[in-house]
């Protein structure tokens, strides 16, 4: 499988949309990959916004980028509750240092805003949030996906297959993060 030994943090949070979180995870563990659902606490249980369980197998300030080779930040009213807590973004902004693929979808494109890591980047999202990526910096583009270094934007739910495809191919291009 394209992703064997690959492990990939998908960020949880109340309010989350399901197609969002539970797409990427599927998706991703059919192509090998080690999927860790991190929220704000290890063994919580976040429900999406039509109360849709997903228990979070890590705390984030726990973990580090170093211990995954990819993060997915979903969509959803999450975003907003994630981004209040500065480890959220520190993750994020870690992971896109190290060069590792971030993946953000519809409201989770603001993690990328709170982690300040849009500054001279192509980035989309979800159309209601266009002014906060556009004042963090980014050129803004509304497209299915945008790939521009390690960061992987999409604006819906509907953009998922694509969304997939590229963090997913992002995710191959690279080695396995060494730092378990």
């Amino acid at each position: 499988m394209e992703l064997s030994g690959r492990r990939v943090a998908v960020l949880v949070e109340n309010y989350y949309q399901e197609l969002e979180v539970w797409y990427p995870i599927l998706r991703l563990r059919e192509a090998g990959a080690e999927v860790t659902a991190v929220g704000s606490e290890a063994g919580a249980i976040y429900k999406s916004k039509l109360g849709y369980p997903v228990k979070a197998a890590a705390a984030v300030e726990d973990v580090s980028a170093d211990d995954f080779d990819a993060v997915v930040a979903p969509g959803g009213w999450a975003p907003d509750y994630m981004r209040r807590k500065q480890a959220f973004a520190d993750l994020i902004a870690q992971a896109v240092s190290g060069g590792k693929p971030v993946g953000a979808i519809c409201h989770g494109v603001w993690l990328l805003c709170s982690a300040n890591v849009l500054r001279g980047r192509r980035a989309t999202c979800f159309h209601s949030i266009k002014d906060d990526v556009i004042h963090a910096g980014a050129d803004y583009v509304d497209e299915q996906v945008v790939v521009d270094g390690p960061l992987v934007t999409s604006r819906i739910p509907d953009d998922l297959p694509a969304f997939c495809r590229a963090l997913i191919a992002a995710v191959a291009a690279r080695p396995a993060a060494s730092g378990r």
